[in-house]
């Protein structure tokens, strides 16, 4: 049997749009030794041979990725493709009024792929991502979960960490996510959420922790508006994603299933189909390999229900 290190160094990545947030994700990528060929494809060719060079310069034992720059003939035999092409959301924007511009954009990256494709999993990390997700399905038609999105891992991530902040306990030890949109319409399933597997509620209890709708309100609404805090900040968020396709990446290449909230084309989970939104997922080899049914309570639901009409409006407004 092959040991990790011959499996990781067969496998191949190619990285579409190197601008901040693929760059990001290829060192990640890099430095975590995820891949053996990570290819980088940008419509501004010198930036990609830029930023391959400036990551192969890197101390070796750091990461001994082969990294370099290509064209879209490199996705070919590919393990995994990362879709980061599109343009960045204003101050002020929300994920939503990105929709018409980057279907466009995206629609011509995928007829540009298509020439080329031969296998592998497609991740979208580009925004609108749950509207691009169905998109991208619809228009590469291959198997259900082969194509999906970072969805609400991101935010989901920012989660945690807020809860875990809250109560003042290690990341570790909370368990919870969110679901539906990536963006406003996020839902966070609080009648999931555990602090060292105890409900949170119950700890918050315990711990003579304040814990009522009003903090959970101002939690979610924290975590709502983390993006657009952080883009006013900066002018762009990349470091959180990177990490975050870091971990689906490890489950996709080494053959490692995990559980995680993405977005993906829902096939009547829920009672929802015909748009992608973000439901706790397994993720291995072949990209969502099952979404998980799940009990959540009655306003998690209708909350997530409300996601999924504003999402399908969406939809119907783009011609492409």
């Amino acid at each position: 049997m092959a040991d990790i290190t011959s499996i990781q160094n067969s496998r191949k990545v190619a990285i579409i749009g190197v601008g901040n947030v693929g760059a990001s994700i290829a060192y990640a990528l890099t430095i975590r030794n995820l891949a053996g060929e990570i290819v980088l494809i940008d419509m501004i060719e010198e930036r990609a041979i830029g930023e391959a060079l400036d990551i192969q310069h890197g101390i070796p034992y750091m990461g001994n990725s082969s990294v370099r720059s290509g064209t879209y003939e490199d996705c070919a035999d590919c393990d995994l493709i990362i879709i980061t092409a599109g343009r960045n959301r204003k101050v002020g924007e929300t994920r939503l009024d990105l929709a018409r511009d980057n279907a466009g954009i995206m629609y011509e990256v995928i007829r540009s792929i298509k020439k080329y494709y031969t296998r592998g999993v497609i991740l979208l990390i580009s925004n609108p991502v749950d509207i691009l997700t169905q998109k991208v399905s619809e228009w590469m038609d291959l198997p259900n979960g082969m194509v999906f999105g970072s969805g609400c891992l991101l935010d989901t991530s920012r989660f945690v960490r807020v809860v875990a902040d809250y109560v003042g306990i290690s990341t570790n030890a909370v368990s919870g996510y969110l679901i539906g949109e990536h963006g406003d319409g996020q839902v966070p399933v609080w009648s999931r959420v555990t602090i060292g597997g105890v409900p949170v509620g119950e700890y918050c209890s315990e711990m003579n922790i304040p814990w009522d709708k009003d903090v959970r309100e101002k939690i979610a609404g924290k975590i709502r508006g983390m993006g657009a805090e952080i883009i006013k900040a900066k002018g762009k968020t990349h470091y959180g994603i990177a990490t975050c396709v870091c971990y689906l990446a490890d489950a996709i290449l080494n053959r490692k299933p995990t559980i995680v909230s993405v977005t993906s084309p829902l096939m009547d989970e829920h009672g929802v189909n015909g748009v992608s939104l973000s439901v706790p997922s397994v993720i291995g080899s072949a990209g969502v390999q099952q979404r998980i049914k799940e009990n959540w309570e009655s306003d998690e639901y209708g909350k997530f229900l409300e996601a999924a009409e504003k999402v399908r409006r969406t939809l119907y407004e783009i011609v492409c």
